[in-house]
């Protein structure tokens, strides 16, 4: 029988911005043949209610044959641990730098939210270290065939984090070449470290995300004049500046743009006793300062700037003025100390949308606080603690932390520029610039208005162009296309 269509099923980041699960199916008569696209963990109010324990697989993986993971981040890859665990046997595919870092980030995930039991543990990270096919950038490797059907994958380059990448799939269909991509998240253009996104020759089907369908971000000239601003403000009361950020990517851009404000201003005072170049920078995450280490011996990878600053001999993402806090008794005194004395510092904490993590005792400590400042660089999904301190903070409202209400007396500053995500401009983009537009295109991963925004600007694109095109937003799994 002949293969019909590729159907693309969605099992997450449908209703919001996490939870990223896409499955690609061919059929033939009762036969079924799967791939799965990530596997991540809802976030915020997208967990529906959930506890951990439930978030068990629920949904049939009998055919799923391969697992294709476009990056590491949690909302992409935290439930693995599930899919192994509801008897998922098949390799897992990913870029060589992915292969480095996916370890590390299902480790943290499984002591967080899946058990501590070291055995158990190790046993997982064995098993998933087994199944791992790293793949490199722009070269097709070809899969094992459904009814003998060649399927083939190809990862790009999206300029999100370390090893993140688009996915192609292509198979034949009535001898016809039939191109699926799955878009993953599109990093933002001109972001420090790695180089921008460029988009595939050609598409019959893309899965494209929308966290920012509906915004533009400031440029890069204009962000880092804020982040400069920020920084300046906070610190000449001596108070704590507190970023959240993932500690993937965002910290170690972070990390890359204070190096360049501290070279560009050495000497510089912010007040009478501190210089630009006595500002502490607290990086409070092992796994940051882990993924860090990855950044650095990975450097090939880097965009070229990057590679200059480093041949100049400086050390972008470890230069003198970082301190890395490590265990958790020597966190917790840092915490109490920068809380109860005026010694200015930079504090990049996780977890990025406040839901855990280190970030989450600073809070409690500083927030109540006028002398120090919340600075958020990143998306803060709905119903998230960093969402609500985003909204309510300016107007000199609370928020609930384990059960305690804080009144918010921080500063509160938003830099949309340093998201790792394309805005609208980007999305958009990728898809003008593709040679031959898709004939349907979903949209996944964003909130309701973002996704529809999106729809509205890629329909006055395609309605140019000679081929039809269907452009829709995606529903749940129950709804095949």
């Amino acid at each position: 029988m002949p293969l019909l269509i590729p159907q693309i099923l969605h099992h997450g980041a449908v209703d919001g911005v996490t939870g990223s699960c896409h499955e690609y199916r061919l059929s033939s008569g009762s036969d079924k043949f799967a791939l799965l696209i990530d596997c991540g963990l809802f976030q915020g109010e997208e967990k529906g209610g959930k506890s951990l324990e439930q978030l068990e697989i629920d949904f049939d993986i009998q055919h799923v044959s391969a697992l294709i993971v476009t990056h590491v981040h949690i909302d992409h890859v935290g439930r693995i641990p599930y899919l192994l665990a509801a008897g998922f046997s098949g390799p897992i595919y990913c870029t060589q730098a992915s292969a480095h870092l996916l370890p590390l980030v299902i480790e943290d995930a499984l002591k967080v939210g899946f058990t501590r039991d070291k055995n158990l543990i190790n046993q997982f990270l064995k098993l998933i270290k087994q199944r791992i096919v790293p793949l490199p950038y722009g070269k097709w490797h070809k899969l094992t065939g459904f009814l003998g059907q060649s399927i083939k994958l190809k990862f790009k380059p999206t300029g999100h984090i370390l090893g993140s990448a688009y996915v192609e799939l292509e198979t034949r269909i009535k001898n016809e070449r039939h191109k699926t991509v799955f878009s993953g998240d599109l990093g933002a253009p001109y972001t420090p470290l790695l180089p921008s996104p460029k988009s595939p020759y050609s598409a019959d089907i893309l899965v494209i995300e929308s966290t920012y369908g509906d915004k533009n971000h400031q440029g890069r000239r204009e962000r880092t004049k804020r982040l400069e601003q920020t920084i300046v403000s906070a610190l000449q009361d001596d108070g704590t500046v507190l970023i959240p950020a993932f500690s993937i990517g965002r910290t170690q851009e972070l990390l890359y743009e204070i190096e360049a404000l501290i070279h560009k201003n050495q000497t510089k005072p912010i007040h009478n006793q501190l210089n630009w170049q006595d500002i502490q920078v607290i990086v409070d995450s092992p796994l940051a300062a882990k993924f860090t280490q990855e950044y650095s011996a990975l450097k090939s990878l880097w965009d070229n700037e990057a590679k200059k600053v480093k041949q100049q001999g400086r050390h972008p993402l470890n230069f003198e003025q970082v301190y890395t806090v490590d265990d958790h008794q020597t966190h917790l005194q840092t915490v109490n100390y920068l809380a109860s004395t005026k010694q200015p510092a930079i504090v990049i904490a996780a977890s990025g949308m406040c839901e855990g993590g280190r970030i989450v005792n600073y809070l409690k400590a500083m927030l109540t606080d006028a002398r120090h400042n919340v600075l958020f660089v990143g998306y803060q999904a709905k119903g998230s603690i960093g969402r609500s301190i985003q909204e309510y903070g300016p107007k000199g409202g609370y928020v609930i932390i384990d059960g305690k209400r804080y009144w918010i007396k921080a500063g509160i500053e938003t830099i949309s520029g340093y998201s790792a995500h394309a805005d609208q401009s980007g999305l958009i983009n990728f898809v003008k610039r593709m040679r031959h537009k898709p004939k349907l295109i979903k949209i996944v991963h964003g909130d309701e208005e973002a996704k529809q925004a999106l729809k509205e600007k890629l329909e006055g694109i395609v309605s140019t162009t000679a081929a039809s095109c269907e452009v829709m937003i995606a529903g749940g799994w129950k709804a095949l296309r």
